[in-house]
């Protein structure tokens, strides 16, 4: 009889349970070779305490692999694993589940990858577009998450994770009245949830939806009750109405309930940034960047407020560390292009701008600020183009209060901690 390959006699059917991160539930069709079957229940225990190198076929080597990786024990896990694939080249259950070992210790790019290899040998594998998708959510390629997780709802219409990443991806990819679509199904099961709430009231507010904006904030008034969290969900919906005096009362309510909820220091300083009190604003960031030593958008906000204050040295700081722990922050970029083209060191500002577009292609201010670098570079006519694009942006629909609205969008890391 011919050997069974790894690939065609054990399915794996991976689900990736977002709360957690890459916790995986692997099921495998046990219908393998005669002689496999006939292993006695002796042999069976020995395979499961012998060394990778011991095994002798590839399902013995994928159950070891399974089974390590129950336990958490990644390293031996990968061993396996890897030893599956060198057996049989063509196991995508193999590098599917070294994908989400790679997961687990936060690698994304290699986990990428291993899932599209994954996808490739096997495209009927369940829950891999589920999986790339939450590579690219973690990686920040919201954008990137969006054609995977349509598939998997185009394939599964009730699934709810999958459902709550696209309209998420939609919200970060600014594709509002898309998110209201992906997003306003799941109320009969998350209007509990004021963290969903708060995403699908951003879609709406931003997609010109008022009558479902109401209803959101009533929700939310509604099932928020006294907790910290909910307070500070409330302000960031005030913040984003442009009612920061309600901002701040709700902040104040969430300190009292809780000093210690997580980003409500941050969210304080983006209140008292809004009211012009810089001094306590810094003092809020300061604060939040001692707990979330590593947040990127603490350094971005500092840097924002220190330009204000007219702090460049500060400001060119603080946007250096942002980049260090996130390098697309295109406000960070264009921050450092204003620094650059006040020292007049127009090369620089150029290369900022240039790298801030390509992250946000019709960002007004980014097209000015390249204008103006490319015509005090002496580029004259290559800077009046860009201006002018930046003339058309404002033109095609957007007032000015709107576009001011729109450079100055009250960041959500907290949703980007979701699910």
């Amino acid at each position: 009889m011919p050997s069974t390959t790894i690939h065609s006699v054990l399915p794996v059917i991976l689900a990736i349970f977002l709360a957690d991160g890459a916790r995986t539930v692997v099921a495998r069709d046990v219908n393998v070779n005669a002689a496999a079957a006939g292993a006695s229940q002796d042999e069976s225990a020995r395979t499961r305490s012998s060394p990778v190198g011991s095994h002798t076929n590839p399902q013995e080597l994928f159950a070891a692999g399974e089974a390590a990786l129950r336990r958490g024990d990644l390293s031996q896990a990968e061993k396996s694993f890897r030893a599956v694939i060198v057996a049989d080249p063509q196991a995508g259950s193999a590098y599917a589940n070294l994908g989400v070992i790679a997961m687990r210790r936060k690698e994304w790019d290699p986990a990428l990858a291993l899932f599209q290899k994954a996808y490739k040998l096997e495209p009927k594998m369940s829950g891999i577009q589920l999986n790339i998708a939450l590579v690219q959510f973690r990686r920040g390629n919201y954008a990137a998450a969006i054609a995977p997780l349509s598939t998997v709802l185009r394939d599964q219409p009730d699934s709810q994770q999958a459902r709550y990443l696209l309209g998420l991806c939609q919200v970060f990819t600014e594709h509002y009245t898309d998110a209201v679509s992906a997003l306003e199904p799941l109320w009969s099961q998350k209007s509990n949830d004021v963290m969903y709430l708060y995403a699908l009231d951003i879609a709406a507010q931003n997609a010109g939806q008022r009558a479902l904006d109401k209803k959101i904030l009533k929700r939310m008034i509604e099932v928020g009750g006294d907790t910290a969290e909910y307070h500070l969900i409330l302000a960031k919906a005030y913040l984003n109405r442009q009612e920061t005096d309600q901002a701040i009362a709700e902040l104040t309510r969430a300190a009292a309930a809780n000093p210690h909820v997580p980003f409500l220091h941050f969210n304080s300083g983006l209140a008292y940034m809004r009211a012009g009190d810089n001094e306590r604003a810094e003092s809020e960031f300061r604060q939040d960047l001692a707990i979330q030593p590593d947040l990127p958008d603490n350094y971005e906000q500092l840097g924002i407020l220190y330009l204000r204050m007219q702090r460049d040295t500060d400001a060119e700081k603080s946007f250096r560390e942002a980049l260090h722990y996130d390098q697309k922050r295109s406000a960070a970029l264009l921050g450092l292009t204003k620094i650059h083209l006040q020292q007049k060191k127009y090369k620089e500002a150029l290369a900022e701008a240039d790298a801030a577009l390509k992250l946000v292609p019709d960002s007004q201010t980014g097209h000015v600020m390249r204008g103006q670098a490319l015509i005090r570079e002496g580029r004259r006519n290559e800077g009046r183009k860009e201006l002018a694009i930046a003339q058309k942006l404002l033109d095609a629909g957007l007032d000015k209060d709107r576009a001011a609205q729109r450079e100055n969008r009250i960041p959500n890391p907290e949703l980007t901690q979701q699910p």
